[in-house]
């Protein structure tokens, strides 16, 4: 600890300094209506998944969610944060996947300690009854953009196209892999989406031409494997190629994902600060103070004496 304020003192925690250079490869298909995107956390999944002692189906669904929520971020023009969340009456009653416009990735899951989870439960099983909501904040100075749909599916990539199915955008497939591997835990998603217009067939082709190039599409995206998606040893261009090269398809360039938690000690010694003084005194153990950061389970000492709390009230 330092000799500054706690609402000063902007030293970050001792986490990974971790990035995947090539986490996000864009893809189309030149000749076909069809976009698309490869994520794969590598052993960034290893770090975020292991920062928590969850079972094993949990740390799956968090990888899910996590390379979801890097897919439909990189799909999308913003400046801030996209997140992934799902609230629930199951075991697992809070899920988030954050990643930023520059590919920092976070996420969590509140779990109740109590339930035995079978070890091949599904993200059903895990999340129950509740909603999905996906989340664009730009900042105190923009309102958050934010879509919100029942949790229908026994799979979140179910569940993500239960979203787009009633969004009125344009049909879009998911696939989401995450398992352990002998390399670490690692997880990948692939987004397969039509787009507007004919796209890479002639202007004058007709809607019945551009369904059934849709429909082709899907049909070759359905034939990826959780191994494919998941091996480090498969480069995503060639897992693209074996996917779709009868259709062209083309890469753009790749987009890197690195560890993304934004806590600091200035985050949360602002938040102390808020405090009534008789507050802050029960939260002292010790003369310290320790709040953790449920991202990437951190645990910050502030010691009572360096936080002022809310000025006027009683010590």
């Amino acid at each position: 600890m330092t000799d500054l304020p706690a609402f000063l003192d902007s030293t970050r925690p001792d986490v990974p300094d971790l990035a995947v250079p090539r986490g996000i490869t864009p893809f189309y298909l030149p000749r076909q209506p069809v976009r698309g995107r490869l994520v794969r956390l590598g052993p960034l999944a290893n770090t975020l998944l292991t920062r928590h002692d969850h079972a094993v189906p949990v740390r799956t669904l968090m990888g899910e969610a996590l390379a979801l929520a890097a897919a439909l971020a990189s799909a999308l023009k913003f400046t801030g944060s996209f997140s992934v969340q799902a609230r629930s009456d199951g075991p697992v009653s809070l899920l988030i996947a954050d990643c930023t416009d520059a590919g920092a990735l976070r996420g969590y899951a509140r779990v109740d300690k109590t339930a035995e989870l079978p070890p091949d439960a599904t993200a059903g099983q895990l999340l129950g009854k509740g909603y999905l909501a996906f989340t664009v904040d730009q900042g105190l100075d923009r309102e958050p953009q934010q879509g919100i749909v029942s949790l229908e599916g026994d799979s979140l990539a179910d569940m993500a196209e239960h979203y787009f199915d009633l969004s009125e955008q344009f049909p879009c497939k998911v696939y989401l892999a995450a398992a352990e591997t002998p390399a670490g835990w690692r997880a990948a998603a692939l987004v397969v989406e039509r787009i507007a217009g004919s796209g890479g067939l002639p202007t004058d082709a007709s809607a019945e031409a551009q369904e059934e190039s849709w429909r082709t599409a899907v049909i070759l995206a359905d034939t990826v494997t959780p191994e494919e998606l998941l091996d480090d040893s498969l480069p995503p261009e060639r897992l693209l190629y074996r996917l779709f090269h009868g259709e062209g398809v083309a890469v753009d360039r790749p987009r890197p994902l690195r560890f993304g938690c934004r806590c600091s000690r200035a985050k949360l010694g602002g938040i102390l600060e808020g405090f009534p003084q008789d507050d802050l005194d029960h939260m002292a153990v010790e003369g310290d103070i320790i709040m953790t950061c449920e991202f990437c389970n951190y645990d910050f000492h502030f010691s009572r004496e360096s936080v002022t709390g809310k000025p006027g009230a009683a010590s």
